[in-house]
């Protein structure tokens, strides 16, 4: 099997994108540049490009272990959207409201931000801003999405939208992230950024990165490595890899369409506490995923744990709940991947100017657009501007490192046993659940 067939073989978007993703050449050897970039997911991606816009001389390095988007930027749902891991309130008790509300409306612009860069640089990645439908499907479920709306009223940000059938938020496009990310490469790389792939960082400090072809000397370092990160001996409790993953559906008909009630730029959830999304695809398909399977012990992060037949079945019985128009359609593609999970469920931006080493991550899932308003805000940080988004209060936060284990192992699957036992506890007592209200300031809520 080749190279190229195996990295096809990770996802439905990178089966089905334009390139053959065959590797760019790794790092030749030592390396001398402005800007060393850990990691070419979007994160790093919108760094590079971010950093062009502001200063196009900067020699920029990109150090990837595998290929561009090999990680959740290129496995995610395909959500550009204003999500954040911690909600409004929680924001507003942590850093007060003007800076919460700050943190909403710097999101729902990044929505657009990506818009309008991936229609200027020509990127196409089936970028339609349709909004999200969140469907109230219980009586328990309504009263949440009664509960949102009024949230969202009394801060006078968001624009949420109470439909019969639950909530529609305008602030959220769909899109092919694989399309997205690969790119988005290709521009950066044609601005003059080079992108070493299969170049495994090993270590970094002040002014250099380590990597098993060679060092780098550099003015500047950046992590953007997310749920990696656990791999990575510095890293390692920084961040936890939660695994989420998807299934994907043959093609539907426009009829089937219509009368499931999804238009095309969509994207969809429910009120359920166990997390799914999904999407309608440019060409008819479903795209679906959620949470549900465990975290493995000591962060381990392997090939065979994107894949978990228990978790594809459960995916399956729920798009069919929610969408019994669709029973069936056959499921074509199946896959996964980790995400990064601070211990607080904060996503932070950060970076230090004696050191000149910045990161930025731990986006719990909503990182498709987050990543485009954290690389604005490290250009912005990297070069010494002083501007709105580097005054967004998730600049400069610090998460708590994850718990060693076996604590780290117990705690993470016992909270998404509690999520499992939230949804039963509310469709057995029609209330909502004790359980979800004792997790939520666990969980950014």
């Amino acid at each position: 099997m080749t190279v190229a067939t195996d990295y096809r073989a990770l996802s439905f978007w990178h089966a089905t994108v334009a390139d053959d993703l065959t590797p760019r050449p790794a790092l030749p050897g030592e390396l001398s540049v402005d800007v060393a970039i850990i990691g070419a997911g979007l994160t790093g991606l919108w760094t590079a490009y971010s950093l062009q816009e502001r200063d196009p001389t900067l020699r920029i390095a990109l150090l990837e272990k595998e290929i561009a988007g090999f990680g959740a930027s290129g496995r995610n749902g395909g959500w550009c959207s204003a999500l954040f891991p911690r909600s409004t309130a929680s924001l507003e008790r942590s850093h007060g409201r003007d800076a919460a509300l700050a943190m909403r409306r710097a999101m729902i612009d990044t929505v657009d931000e990506v818009g309008r860069v991936v229609l200027a640089q020509g990127i196409e990645c089936d970028f339609a801003k349709g909004g999200t439908v969140a469907f109230a499907r219980t009586e328990v479920q309504r009263r949440a999405a009664d509960d949102d709306v009024r949230e969202a009223e009394r801060y006078g940000v968001d624009t949420l939208v109470r439909r019969d059938d639950g909530t529609w938020d305008p602030n959220c496009a769909r899109l092919h992230p694989a399309k997205l990310v690969r790119g988005l490469a290709r521009v950066v790389e044609a601005r003059g950024a080079t992108i070493y792939e299969q170049t495994a960082v090993t270590g970094w400090a002040a002014g250099r990165v380590e990597t098993q072809r060679g060092s780098v000397r550099a003015g500047a370092v950046i992590l953007a490595t997310e749920g990696y990160g656990a791999s990575l001996a510095q890293t390692r409790r920084d961040v936890l890899p939660l695994y989420s993953l998807m299934i994907a559906t043959e093609p539907l008909s426009d009829a089937v369409w219509e009368s499931i009630g999804i238009e095309h730029g969509q994207t969809f959830t429910d009120y359920r506490h166990l997390l799914i999304y999904g999407q309608r695809t440019a060409d008819n398909r479903f795209a679906f995923g959620g949470r549900g399977a465990r975290y493995h012990w000591g962060s381990a992060i392997r090939p065979e744990y994107d894949r978990s037949e228990r978790v594809f079945a459960h995916l399956k019985t729920a798009l069919d709940e929610l969408f019994p128009q669709a029973r069936s359609a056959a499921v074509t593609h199946r896959w996964g991947g980790p995400l990064g999970v601070p211990r607080d469920w904060h996503a932070h931006v950060s970076f230090d100017p004696d050191t000149r080493i910045g990161r930025a991550g731990g986006y719990v899932g909503d990182g498709l657009s987050t990543t485009n308003l954290a690389g604005r805000t490290l250009a912005d940080l990297v070069t010494g501007a002083e501007t709105p988004l580097t005054a967004l209060p998730w600049v400069g936060h610090r998460s708590p490192r994850w718990e060693p284990e076996p604590l780290r192992f117990l705690g993470s699957n016992a909270g998404l046993l509690a999520m499992e036992a939230a949804d039963a506890e509310e469709r057995l007592t029609r209330r909502a659940s004790v359980t979800a209200r004792v997790m939520g300031p666990l969980t950014g809520h």
